[in-house]
């Protein structure tokens, strides 16, 4: 079976890396997004695809602004596909390319489809607390995600889980499943596909840097899910009172680590972002329902620390201070 791989992530190369190591599947050209500016240097870097594609000696690999344009095209038929595999890719394919492979175009999501639709479905699954996910791998149509499920697979989630150990997880189970249903495939033994059910999908959205703030008037659980959701990036953040805000400096700090605390019932009344108390191992903050003891956070220009370490250089005063809003 020849197939045209798409994709961009780290996700994307441990996909990639499952095919390659079945024999019957011949990867014969591969198709990432554009090196971009990365780093403190801003130096153009390759992609995690593109970048483990070079590693493996794979030649026919094609970096175009805009997938569907009449010379990316030509090369992808060039290189004529059976199939067309597409895992975190993040470009949408035209109906031209959708219907070029014989086999059509096969997409790797990372949850349990229709459930999540859209681009941070991770995210999504530890936002709302769920306890599993899975990766669906469906044959792809024009819509965002609704194509019928040729396979399956459940991935449970922890209570310690974040967003990059979570993906990290889903990413080997769906090279594996993906994998899976390419041999099936290519042998005309795939079961028969599972057509979606629109009225159930739920979507999640794109995640922006604004994302990460925190509102401490949220309930506890809230905000610990967000922190978990939101590791490694846009990351959770608040900002110091304004008499720790130095000339340049916005008193922005990325909380990195918080357990559950209990209220004093003569501190319940007290704002959502008082400190309510300064320990040995950092701040507790009221939030909407309880409090958060900050373990570990991150101060705007640096490096991460420990919540006791933080309050060393800056005294935060239980009942007078608050974390806020920019």
């Amino acid at each position: 079976m020849r197939i045209v791989f798409m994709g961009s992530s780290s996700a994307s190369a441990t996909c990639l890396r499952a095919i390659l190591r079945l024999p019957g599947l011949e990867v014969v050209g591969v198709v990432t997004q554009p090196d971009r500016r990365a780093g403190r240097g801003k130096l153009m870097t390759p992609c995690p695809c593109r970048a483990y594609a070079a590693e493996r000696g794979i030649k026919n690999c094609i970096t175009p602004e805009n997938v569907n344009a009449p010379e990316a095209f030509a090369q992808i038929r060039e290189w004529k596909p059976d199939v067309i595999v597409v895992v975190a890719f993040g470009q949408f394919l035209k109906e031209a390319l959708l219907n070029l492979p014989k086999f059509g175009c096969v997409n790797c999501h990372f949850s349990l489809l229709p459930k999540y639709r859209g681009a941070s479905p991770v995210t999504a699954a530890l936002l709302a607390g769920d306890v599993v996910t899975g990766v669906s791998v469906i044959r792809m149509g024009i819509g965002m995600d609704d194509g019928p499920i040729l396979l399956k697979q459940i991935e449970p989630i922890y209570q310690a889980d974040t967003g990059d150990s979570l993906m990290e997880k889903l990413a080997i189970c769906g090279g594996v499943t993906l994998a899976k249903a390419l041999k099936l495939m290519d042998a005309g033994k795939l079961p028969p596909p599972e057509e979606q059910e629109d009225d159930q999908a739920t979507f999640a959205h794109k995640i922006s840097k604004s994302d990460g703030l925190i509102d401490w008037s949220k309930p506890s659980d809230h905000i610990e899910r967000q922190l978990r959701a939101y590791t490694p990036w846009p990351g959770c953040y608040t900002f110091l009172p304004p008499r720790f805000r130095k000339k340049g400096n916005s008193g922005r700090v990325v909380v990195t680590g918080v357990e559950f605390a209990k209220v004093d019932p003569a501190r319940r009344n007290e704002l959502p972002g008082t400190v309510l108390e300064v320990t040995k191992r950092g701040p507790v903050i009221r939030t909407g329902n309880t409090a958060l003891l900050i373990t570990s956070l991150k101060p705007e220009g640096a490096k991460e620390m420990a919540g006791g370490v933080f309050l060393h250089g800056r005294p935060l005063e239980p009942l007078k201070d608050m974390l806020l809003s920019p």
